[in-house]
């Protein structure tokens, strides 16, 4: 290792995840490198619906600050939609009421509650625009992005004396951390038929979830949420059941042509892992991963986080 590479830090994993916290540390004046087993637009954030919402993640006493950060950057970046991919929509949350919603609830601009459900303008993101930006942002910060397998840690500190672990569902063999698991949601993509709000309902007791998001490619619609669930082969007949439950609500969706499929694996765990481990020579180890379906909605406060346990080191 380079006399000179103290201030390195290798990030592992080219997700959202990966990326925010990469991007975020080279803010804080660190030299960063970013090592992804697959390019960004393969990744699981690059098939999220991807609206801002504290969304089936632990623990939420620590859950709380980290939408709010990424809410404001997201505000922020709503400005510029076309270069950000980020854009700010109105929707319904159906059957959600304000009882029960953190603190963070208290820092959502215009959340309100009506007969159909709990009504937002919330961040909704573009996923393939945004990660391209995100990389635009890196490079311009001068942090390279290597697609590459990382068979151990080791391998990392072998190249930077700090180490951040973003890796998602790959935390499951690298860490190894068996308390990972997949949580499988299947999308439907459909021209949209005019649809320009987002919607959202979901029954705690079941995994299929009703949903729609507009975006620049079509209309999203979903979803499921397959706990241990591992394929990632669309199911015809979850996609048909996907576009019926959303016809339910928006009829004209049903006779919406189907554009593609979508099927991604959320990187689940009892609570979200952020924290950090000292070993022999002064070696450290941030663990960033396990944010389920709220990737996008907590990556920016994870990451300041994250930038705080390697500063504090």
């Amino acid at each position: 290792m380079d006399s000179d590479a103290s201030g390195d830090v290798i990030v592992i994993g080219g997700g959202v995840i990966g990326l925010s916290t990469a991007l975020v540390l080279a803010e804080h004046g660190r030299r960063v490198r970013v090592w992804s087993r697959e390019p960004a637009e393969r990744t699981t954030s690059a098939v999220a619906g991807a609206l801002w919402w504290p969304y089936r993640i632990d623990p939420v006493e620590r859950v709380g600050p980290w939408p709010v950060r990424s809410l404001r950057r997201y505000e922020e970046w709503a400005g510029r939609p076309e270069e950000t991919g980020v854009r700010m929509v109105d929707g319904v949350h159906a059957d959600t009421r304000l009882a029960g919603l953190g603190a963070w609830a208290g820092e959502v601009a215009g959340l309100r509650e009506t007969d159909r459900g709990l009504a937002a303008r919330l961040p909704l993101l573009d996923m393939p625009a945004h990660l391209a930006w995100l990389r635009g942002e890196l490079a311009a910060a001068g942090v390279p992005v290597e697609v590459r397998e990382v068979g151990s840690l080791d391998e990392a500190f072998a190249c930077a004396p700090v180490v951040v672990n973003c890796t998602g569902l790959g935390a499951r063999e690298l860490v190894p951390d068996p308390a990972v698991r997949p949580v499988r949601g299947q999308l439907v993509v459909v021209e949209n038929p005019g649809v320009r709000d987002w919607y959202t309902a979901a029954d705690p007791a079941s995994d299929a979830t009703t949903y729609y998001f507009p975006q620049p490619g079509g209309l999203i619609l979903g979803g499921t949420a397959e706990d241990g669930a591992w394929s990632l082969v669309p199911d015809p007949g979850v996609a048909e059941s996907i576009v019926a439950r959303c016809a339910v609500v928006r009829p004209e969706i049903a006779g919406a042509r189907v554009l593609g499929h979508r099927v991604g694996l959320r990187p689940a765990r009892g609570v979200v892992r952020v924290g950090r481990d000292v070993g022999a020579g002064g070696r450290l180890l941030v663990h960033n991963y396990g944010h389920g379906g709220a990737g996008v909605t907590v990556a920016w406060g994870c990451a300041e986080e994250v930038a705080g346990l390697v500063a504090g080191a």
